[in-house]
């Protein structure tokens, strides 16, 4: 190698002592080049963050902790977290910025006016955001919870019909058997009266039940005995809300060694070799039979979740992959089953308080039921409930099951009173706050049913009552939500009286759904026909 070298210096009739330094200036020039460029693109962010909090300033914001909590601790996961929210909203009717530490700024959206902008902007210019969103990647990986862009345009549009009314038609018969077998172990505890059970607990189990049935057709028994996928799915949202109060856990490099870290991947393991497995055993299926074969087989069936999944096609004809329909299975389930849970937990505890209303709805159920052969309920039956309908929606106003959810704006957004939200920010959409305004929604804590007559609907804004979101990034599975719950409820009051437990104090607490501490506890006796 030397010898060339000496070649091509002799060539370039070169000295050695000359070359060095040609190649020592060259390098100070290339390090200086470096140099420069790292020092501007700090000149740049500096700049762009310091213009960001200038544009800001016309958001108003609560005093802040010290300088480098900013307001964290503030609002707190429990139930002072919660009152803290409805007196921020009294004084801040419209936005407020608040402060994750002593660098990030979120614009919290607490009004009709100024919601509506955000959530119906394309979606491809207010995606999820990966702060909030990121710690799911793992256990659902880009299903239409968390993907962007094209892809979740694709599935969207993939997906949307596998929620038409004629499908959900089907799941009515499900949400029924269901019922009955959360209904027939309550008689079993009720047979020497009254007795106080935790909703979560039972109510969970059976909006589970009712999901592995309309998604993969699985008669798990969860309701009566214990399964690996049911309590996998169970500790990852116990792990996901603990890493979420953990900042040193919100690194990847340092929740992976950790004990929780282990239990997560474990975890996912376990959920998705069972989707896995059940979308490989039919595309089998499906495959030995064809397509039309497979269609004529499911006639008189209930098509479940993977059924749409394996047979939806875009205007290209292609199909989803292997791994594209394990993580939209696994997504339905995530945001299926401890929703509605939480919707309905929440609708029997408020009707407990206010047993008049609880009263009404059963006399409405009643006359329902009385000209049917059987105590089911069918899909005409559920139009016929206009009251205990607008008890649903009232609660999920003051309970609703997702308290919040956030956005990245990739462009900027303009508010009605022209102040603009600058691109790059996070907001949150407060639903709970929302709710809870007393500048949109009079009385807020009070429920009341009557607030959702028909009739009363022009009066507030369409926005001003968000529990499944709004606009493009809607919850796509909202009607079936609210089928189940009409179905559940009505069957539940049909057979049951539920009152308060006098002896168990009930304290909210949001987490990924509104829980409340310790369970919630509420009496049930039977119902004498």
């Amino acid at each position: 190698m030397l010898p060339l070298v000496d070649h091509l210096l002799d060539a370039l009739n070169l000295e050695r002592t000359t070359f060095r330094i040609y190649a020592v200036t060259a390098l100070c020039l290339f390090s200086a080049v470096i140099v420069l460029r790292a020092c501007l693109n700090v000149v740049q962010s500096v700049t762009a963050y310091i213009t960001n909090c200038q544009r800001l300033r016309c958001f108003p914001e609560p005093p802040r902790r010290n300088w480098f909590l900013g307001h964290l601790g503030l609002i707190l996961p429990n139930e002072e977290g919660l009152t803290e929210v409805s007196k921020l909203v009294t004084n801040f009717s419209y936005t407020l910025k608040s402060w994750f530490g002593p660098t990030l700024p979120i614009i919290s959206l607490v009004h009709p006016d100024t919601v509506k902008p955000m959530v119906a902007a394309s979606a491809l210019i207010a995606p999820k955001d990966e702060l909030f969103y990121g710690f799911l990647k793992p256990w659902l990986g880009d299903g239409l919870l968390l993907s962007r862009g094209e892809k979740w345009s694709q599935h969207r549009r993939l997906l949307t019909p596998g929620f038409h009314f004629d499908i959900l038609k089907n799941y009515v018969t499900i949400f029924n058997k269901s019922t009955d077998i959360m209904h027939a172990k309550w008689r079993r505890l009720c047979v020497e009266g009254p007795v106080s059970l935790d909703m979560f607990e039972h109510i969970s189990l059976m909006t589970l039940d009712s999901l592995l049935k309309c998604t993969f057709s699985y008669e798990s028994d969860c309701q009566e005995k214990p399964s690996d996928y049911i309590a996998a799915i169970y500790e990852l949202s116990n792990l996901l809300v603990k890493r979420e109060h953990c900042l040193p856990h919100h690194f990847d490099f340092i929740y992976r060694f950790s004990s929780n870290g282990r239990k997560f991947r474990q975890a996912c393991k376990t959920v998705h070799d069972f989707t896995a497995g059940v979308v490989q055993q039919r595309k089998k299926a499906l495959k030995e039979k064809g397509a039309e074969n497979w269609t004529k087989s499911k006639q008189g069936k209930t098509t479940d979740f993977i059924d749409l999944l394996l047979l939806s096609k875009d205007e290209n004809g292609r199909q989803l992959s292997d791994e594209e329909m394990r993580d939209e299975a696994d997504t339905f389930m995530f945001a299926g089953h401890d929703t509605t849970a939480s919707g309905l937990s929440w609708i029997l505890y408020n009707l407990a308080r206010h047993p008049e209303y609880q009263d009404k709805c059963r006399e409405e159920i009643r006359e329902l039921i009385k000209e049917k052969d059987t105590s089911h309920l069918d899909w005409d039956d559920l139009s016929q409930l206009p009251f205990t309908t607008m008890c649903i929606k009232e609660s999920l106003r003051l309970h609703p099951p997702v308290t919040a959810v956030s956005r990245q704006c990739t462009e900027d957004i303009a508010l009605p009173d022209g102040r603009v939200i600058p691109k790059g920010n996070i907001c949150l959409i407060s639903i709970y706050g929302t709710h809870h305004n007393p500048a949109v929604w009079p009385n807020p804590e009070v429920y009341d049913p009557y607030r959702f007559d028909p009739e009363k609907a022009q009066e507030r804004s369409s926005h001003a009552f968000v529990p499944f979101s709004a606009g493009p990034r809607n919850c796509i599975g909202q009607n079936f939500a609210m089928v189940e719950m009409k179905v559940v409820l009505a069957l539940t009051l049909l057979n049951f009286k539920v009152n308060l437990d006098q002896t168990k104090t009930v304290r909210r607490k949001p987490e990924l759904i509104l829980r409340a501490e310790g369970g919630l506890w509420l009496q049930l006796e039977e119902v004498q026909s």
